[in-house]
């Protein structure tokens, strides 16, 4: 997948500092999530943070006085994004109940890792023996954390693991193929698609009409819709200000710097997850999660782009857009 013809000049500062906005907003709703997840269903929540999201995506297109519209040709790109991260939120959201926060998120960040492999293979950015050596350490510190083969393992932490090669997808297309596009159209799109993901699944359930048994397996993914309240509505449109806010800021940290410097400050999303972890749930990562986390964190460090390497890499991306006819 070759860069977008149209490519914007980087501005990585920009890039940086929306991503630790979007990771910081992305970790609450994710505490949010799983603070809920015992009274409501993934779809219910589905359903209900994107019937208001996507109004207020509007509202904020507008303001912005921008039109809703995708870029010839890039419709499709569009649509493989969003279902990428439509991917990734469901398998994020179901680990949820099964693992404490900090254990999904450090599993979910291994993202930036698989950005850069997938930077070097799809789009064609360089990787380089040093952040071969980061991408291999990033396992490691999975590994430590998710504890294959002993009695704390669990399969659950596949979720999060494959939740996040489908963000890293997801954010190489956005840098690939929909640089160009409006943030907020994006994330205008990806509540769309959340919608009509949580109506159709909330649809099959009540036609399939599970026994409770079976419900009880997992609730929070086959258990009906519950009541809602008036807390539950507030925190809906919590929940909704938070996914537009976080998905556009994401698409522009993405569309603006490269995704491997960008990639490397969200890790800053473990942060953010001990810190509600501990605030709404009391739950403190265990050493063995803490150093498995050390180890992804110094992964990241190695990723990042020395200064003078990325002058050099700016200067290689601004030879190849003069290339370009």
């Amino acid at each position: 997948m070759a860069p977008s013809p149209a490519s914007r000049p980087d501005a990585t500062l920009v890039g940086v500092t929306m991503i630790v906005a979007s990771v910081l907003m992305l970790s609450f709703g994710d505490a949010v999530v799983k603070w809920i997840s015992g009274d409501l269903s993934l779809w219910q929540i589905f359903v209900i943070r994107s019937l208001l999201a996507v109004p207020l995506c509007l509202l904020v297109l507008r303001g912005l006085g921008q039109p809703v519209a995708i870029g010839p040709g890039n419709g499709g790109w569009v649509f493989l994004r969003c279902l990428l991260q439509m991917t990734m939120w469901v398998t994020f959201y179901v680990s949820l109940p099964l693992l404490s926060l900090p254990v999904a998120a450090a599993a979910m960040y291994t993202a930036p890792l698989f950005i850069a492999f997938f930077s070097a293979l799809l789009i064609g950015e360089p990787v380089g023996p040093r952040r071969g050596c980061a991408i291999a350490l990033g396992f490691v510190g999975v590994l430590i954390i998710i504890k294959p083969g002993s009695d704390a393992f669990s399969y659950a932490t596949l979720l999060p693991l494959l939740s996040a090669i489908c963000y890293a997808l997801a954010m190489i297309i956005t840098r690939g193929r929909c640089q160009n596009e409006d943030p907020f159209v994006l994330a205008l799109c990806l509540s769309v698609m959340l919608l009509v993901s949580g109506v159709a699944a909330s649809a099959g359930l009540a036609l399939l009409d599970l026994g409770p048994r079976a419900v009880a397996a997992n609730p929070f993914v086959l258990g009906p819709w519950g009541h809602l309240s008036g807390h539950d509505w507030a925190l809906m449109a919590v929940l909704a200000v938070l996914i537009v806010g976080a998905a556009a800021a994401a698409a522009k940290a993405y569309q603006s710097g490269p995704p491997v410097i960008v990639a490397t400050f969200d890790y800053s999303y473990l942060v953010f997850a001990i810190l509600w972890s501990a605030l709404l749930f009391s739950e403190l990562p265990d050493v063995e999660t803490l150093a498995g986390m050390a180890v992804i964190f110094t992964a990241g460090l190695l990723v990042l782009p020395k200064p003078k390497q990325d002058e050099a890499l700016g200067a290689h991306s601004g030879e190849q857009r003069r290339a370009r006819p």
